[in-house]
């Protein structure tokens, strides 16, 4: 089933000009044109992004939909994956974002537009807990590029969740991803885009 519509989420205070979106966008748009790309910017509430991402794809095809997602974006795509049983990407992927995020109530800033501010509230980390997707129900359905050398999640933790799923395990790199060029074809590959 090739996929025909793909979602990027990207991860906390990133945005769609993170360096990866605008790679795939790029890649997609040159190579697989008839393709629907979306990478919709996420609002702070976990509830509210997850809401955006339900309208924004309520009639795409779950058979010929995929998504991409990194860091935080890859624990959205794995929820958005478990539900519609599509194909996800998951980039260095937050595994339990509710413990991790818990330090960062309060401002913060946009990655890419550092005078962009938003505030990170705790009722968040509670969306987040109710976003937990549980055991991989399709296991095939996922791909997961893990760094060792990612500086703020373990990839020990990250191995262990998508155990089962398809896993490229990099030996150095870092959270960014800054080798993605890479493995972007690995990527797409298992996405076959039409």
């Amino acid at each position: 089933m090739s996929t025909t519509h793909l979602l990027y989420l990207h991860g906390f205070r990133s945005s769609p000009q993170s360096t990866k979106a605008r790679k795939m966008a790029a890649r997609v748009q040159a190579e697989h044109p008839t393709v629907t790309w979306w990478c919709p910017q996420l609002p702070p509430s976990p509830r509210e992004a997850m809401a955006l991402i339900e309208e924004g794809t309520a009639d795409w095809p779950h058979e010929h939909m995929a998504v991409v997602g990194s860091s935080l974006g890859g624990f959205y795509a794995a929820t958005v994956a478990q539900q519609r049983g599509c194909r996800a990407v998951l980039l260095n992927p937050a595994v339990d974002p509710a413990r991790d995020l818990a330090a960062h109530i309060g401002e913060q800033t946009a990655w890419h537009s550092p005078e962009e501010r938003f505030f990170f509230r705790a009722e968040y980390i509670d969306e987040l807990r109710a976003l937990e997707s549980g055991p991989l129900r399709h296991p095939h359905n996922f791909f997961a590029v893990i760094a060792k050398g990612d500086e703020l999640l373990d990839w020990r933790e990250m191995s262990a969740r998508y155990a089962g799923a398809q896993i490229r395990l990099l030996e150095g790199s870092d959270h960014a991803l800054s080798d993605f060029d890479q493995h972007i074809d690995a990527v797409l590959v298992f996405l076959d885009l039409a």
